[in-house]
C-alpha cells in the first residue's frame, strides 16, 4: 500500500452494527457519533476531572469537560476549513460539515479515558504497579510481558479507546458503536504498548488489540510495524486543536489563579495573533477588565492558529496520506506562530505546572489512588487465585456491582475491570472513597 485514501478513511461503518446507512435527513452518521459521546456518562464525568489544577473551587478554571468542549469547537473549525479546500477530493457523500463533525467528535473523546487527577493520576497508577512489582508481592505474576507492560504504563489514550469501543452503552458488544472514521480520527497513537517509547504513549491495550486491527483494516490505515499503523490524517487536526487550546487556555487559567501576570500572558498571545484584534488598543483606556482583554487576545490568537493549521494540512495532504509526515501541524506554521505556541507551553511548564498548590495536590493524588489500587487490585488478585474473597474484599467488590470479576477470568481481565472503575472516578469521588476506605467514616 503506497497511500491512504479518503474514500476508505471516511468510512461510516460502525463496530458491531450491521446497519450501513449513511445517515438521515439533517443528521449524518458522524453527527450520531457526536451525540453518543456527549450523552455518555464518561463524558459527563469529565466535568469533575482535573485539566491542570486539581480540586479547584474557582469556577472559571478549566476542567477536562470544558477543555474537551473547547477543543471540539476548534477541531470542528479545522475540519470544515480543510473540508472546503479538499471538497473535490472527498467522497461525494461527505460534506465539509461532515469532516468538521468527525474531528469535533474525536476531539470530544480525546480525553475521555483520563483517570482522576489527569496526568498526575496516570503517573500515580503507573508508579503504584512499578512499586508493587519491586516489592515482590506477586500481583503481576502470571501475566505475559505485554499485559504487564500495559499495567506498568497506564495510558489515558488507550483507556479512552477501551471506553468508546467496549465500556459505554453496549458493554463489550461494540461500546458506543462509533463510526470507523471517528474512531480512526480519535487514535492519536494507533499502536500498542511495545511501541510506546520513552514517554509510554500508545492508544490501545492488549484487551482491545483485535478491535484496533478491525478499525485500521476497515479504514485502510497504513501499517508501520507489528501492531502499529500510521495515523489517520484527521488525527493531526485533533492534535492541533488540543495543542492550541491547552497552550492558550492554560495561560488564561494561570492568570485567573494569580500564578501569571497580565503582561506576560498578553505578550505571548500577541505573538501568536500576529497583531492585536480590532478595538483592542482602546480597551484599557475604556476600563475593560483584564479578563475581557485577555479573551479578546486569545480569540485573535486562536483564529490565526486555526486558519494557518488548516492551510498547512492542505499543503501537506499527500504526506499525510502517505503516512510520511513527521512534524505536527503547528510546527509547520509560520515561525512566529509556532514560536508563540512553544513559548506558551514553556511558560506553563515553568510557572503553572510547578505551582506549589498544584504540586501538593498531585502528591495527594498518589496517596488517594494508592489506597484505591491496593483495595481493588488486591481484591481482584485474591478472587482470581483463591476463587473466594475475604469479608473486606467482598465489601470492596460490592462497590463495583455488575462488573465484579469472576474467578474464571484471566488475571489481566480482572485487573482491567478494576482500572475501569478507578479510572472512571471523578477527582472528588476518588478522594471521598479513599478517605472512607482509610478509616475516615462519615456515617449518616
Amino acid at each position: 500500500m503506497t497511500a491512504m485514501h479518503w474514500e476508505r478513511l471516511l468510512d461510516p461503518v460502525r463496530l458491531h452494527d450491521a446497519r450501513t446507512s449513511r445517515g438521515e435527513v439533517g443528521r449524518s452518521p458522524f453527527h450520531k457519533d457526536f451525540d453518543r459521546i456527549v450523552f455518555s456518562g464518561s463524558f459527563r464525568r469529565l466535568g469533575r476531572k482535573t485539566q491542570v489544577h486539581p480540586l479547584t473551587d474557582n469556577d472559571h478554571i478549566h476542567t477536562r469537560l470544558t477543555h474537551s468542549l473547547e477543543v471540539g469547537c476548534v477541531g470542528r473549525s479545522l475540519g470544515m476549513i480543510v473540508g472546503e479546500q479538499l471538497r473535490e477530493r472527498l467522497p461525494e457523500w461527505v460534506s465539509p460539515a461532515d469532516l468538521g463533525v468527525i474531528v469535533q467528535a474525536a476531539c470530544l473523546g480525546h480525553d475521555i479515558g483520563n483517570p482522576p487527577f489527569g496526568h498526575a493520576g496516570e503517573y500515580a497508577i503507573r508508579d503504584w504497579f512499578k512499586w508493587t512489582e519491586q516489592q515482590g508481592g506477586g500481583l503481576l505474576e502470571g501475566l505475559d510481558d505485554a499485559e504487564r507492560a500495559d499495567l506498568l504504563t497506564y495510558e489515558g489514550n488507550a483507556q479512552g479507546f477501551r471506553i468508546v469501543t467496549q465500556i459505554e452503552y453496549n458493554q463489550f458488544r461494540g461500546g458506543m458503536r462509533l463510526s470507523a472514521a471517528t474512531l480512526g480520527t480519535l487514535l492519536k497513537y494507533p499502536w500498542t504498548v511495545e511501541h510506546g517509547g520513552k514517554m509510554g504513549k500508545f492508544g490501545c491495550y492488549q484487551s482491545e488489540k483485535a478491535l484496533l486491527a478491525e478499525v485500521v483494516d476497515r479504514l485502510g490505515m497504513k501499517p508501520a510495524g507489528e501492531s502499529k499503523w500510521c495515523r489517520h490524517p484527521l488525527a493531526y487536526l485533533v492534535e492541533a486543536a488540543d495543542d492550541i487550546c491547552y497552550a492558550l487556555l492554560d495561560l488564561e487559567d494561570g492568570l485567573e489563579m494569580g500564578i501569571l501576570r497580565f503582561d506576560e500572558v498578553a505578550e505571548v498571545l500577541l505573538q501568536i495573533a500576529g497583531e492585536p484584534p480590532k478595538g483592542y488598543p482602546g480597551m484599557q483606556e475604556a476600563g475593560v477588565s483584564q479578563r475581557r482583554r485577555i479573551a479578546a487576545l486569545r480569540g485573535a490568537a486562536m483564529e490565526r492558529a486555526v486558519n494557518e493549521v488548516g492551510d498547512v494540512f492542505v499543503q501537506h495532504e499527500q504526506a499525510l496520506l502517505n503516512g510520511t509526515l513527521t512534524d505536527d501541524l503547528l510546527e509547520l506554521c509560520h515561525p512566529d506562530l509556532a514560536w508563540g505556541v512553544a513559548a506558551a507551553k514553556q511558560l506553563a511548564r515553568e510557572r503553572i505546572f510547578q505551582n506549589e498548590r498544584k504540586a501538593k495536590l498531585e502528591i495527594g493524588a498518589y496517596t488517594t489512588l494508592g489506597i484505591l489500587l491496593e483495595a481493588f487490585i488486591g481484591a481482584a488478585h485474591e478472587l482470581h487465585h483463591t476463587g473466594q474473597s475475604s469479608f473486606k474484599h467482598q465489601r470492596v467488590l460490592a462497590l463495583i456491582g455488575e462488573n465484579t470479576p469472576k474467578p474464571s477470568w484471566s488475571l489481566y481481565a480482572s485487573y482491567r475491570r478494576m482500572l475501569d472503575f478507578i479510572g472512571g472516578m471523578t477527582d472528588h469521588y476518588a478522594v471521598e472513597l479513599a478517605q472512607e476506605m482509610g478509616g475516615r467514616l462519615k456515617g449518616d
